[in-house]
């Protein structure tokens, strides 16, 4: 090797350590900061349910254990027998035998039925399993217990037929009864559109083959519905093909993406005074019917489920003892007032909460 060629290696290997000590040196010292998850922090995360069944935690539930949870939590909004009520799609129907034996849901592809039921649409019974363990019921998710998930299941599948009435569905049986489902076979499944193989995608069942010359909407939330849960755009980014809806103005006004980053770019202007008590009470009472899905079943108007919170301001505006009763109905729940849906106790609320909304209604229930 010449001198000139040691002399390039030379200099190579002193940018090279120059380079690496300013890497050292910029990167920032993260010691102390965050911990190691915890082995109970890991499990309460970790409680997903594969197709396979793994995931899936030890335990049983017969029939009979399902149907008194079912009676308890579950009837009042998905029925007695699994046929649901005017709000919510019915779980059961639309199955037979001979779908049991084919393992095709008929009337999923067919008309005939008036509703498309969980049993004709779902293929797996871990993701049954795994929704009722994670969301269910409505207003206290994650509350069921290991052996009550299996049997509120067990009650479902013996609803559908797939079961006997003394039947115990376990983690040891629940891939025996898979084999039952209606629809096991139902699934369908697409390669994504960007596995191109190299070549250009012109067969792609998914495209290339009867397409629109315009968009048809099959579905959309009635108006009564549409800010239920705060407006949609607030919940997702700004950016990218799935904006979100902005349900916070009726439809067709503006682009949700462009509107929130229109306000985000305003500035924001200094308030001539300080809010009053009314509407800090009432922005209070507003952020807690929102965070407790209680907008899921009443609008402020409007009825959905339950009656409009201003029509049960109207209803007990006489009452001397309004904030009392009404505090003791949101925490208690009730039945046959407004009609044959019945309100859940809201046991998540603690009593200073339930008097804040209370008092929200006997002022009126502004927005």
């Amino acid at each position: 090797m010449n001198a000139a060629a040691r002399s390039l290696r030379l200099a190579l290997l002193v940018g090279a350590g120059l380079a690496l000590t300013a890497s050292a040196q910029a990167a920032p010292d993260l010691s102390g900061i965050g911990r190691a998850a915890t082995p109970a922090e890991i499990k309460a995360w970790n409680i997903d349910v594969r197709g396979d069944f793994q995931g899936l935690p030890t335990g049983s539930g017969s029939v009979g254990l399902g149907t008194k949870v079912w009676e308890a939590k579950c009837a009042s909004c998905h029925g007695e027998f699994g046929e649901s009520n005017s709000v919510f799609t019915p779980i059961v129907g639309g199955t037979s035998r001979k779908d049991i034996e084919s393992g095709h849901a008929y009337y999923l592809a067919h008309p005939g039925y008036p509703h498309r039921t969980t049993l004709m649409k779902v293929t797996k019974l871990s993701s049954l399993w795994d929704y009722i363990n994670r969301a269910m019921p409505w207003n206290a998710p994650k509350s069921l217990k290991t052996d009550e998930v299996y049997g509120v299941l067990a009650y479902i599948l013996n609803l559908g037929d797939i079961v006997p009435a003394d039947f115990t569905l376990s983690d040891k049986n629940i891939a025996e009864v898979q084999a039952h489902l209606p629809n096991r076979f139902g699934h369908m499944v697409y390669e994504p559109m960007w596995l191109t193989r190299g070549k250009g995608d012109v067969s792609n069942p998914l495209c290339m083959r009867d397409c629109p010359v315009e968009g048809k909407i099959a579905s959309s939330l009635p108006v009564e519905s549409r800010n239920s849960n705060g407006n949609i755009a607030d919940q997702v980014r700004p950016f990218g093909p799935a904006r979100g809806t902005d349900t916070s103005v009726p439809p067709g006004q503006g682009h949700a993406g462009m509107r929130r980053l229109a306000l985000a770019s305003t500035p924001a202007s200094t308030p001539a005074s300080a809010p009053s008590a009314a509407g800090s009470s009432s922005a209070a009472a507003l952020a807690l019917i929102k965070s407790n899905s209680c907008v899921s079943c009443h609008g402020i108007t409007d009825t959905i489920v339950g009656p409009a919170f201003q029509d049960v301001a109207k209803k007990y505006a006489a009452r001397s003892d309004v904030v009392d009763y009404l505090t003791g109905k949101i925490r208690n729940g009730g039945q046959g007032v407004w009609g044959p849906f019945p309100m859940p106790p809201q046991a998540q609320l603690v009593d200073a909460d339930a008097k804040v909304i209370a008092q929200w209604l006997a002022n009126g229930a502004s927005e």
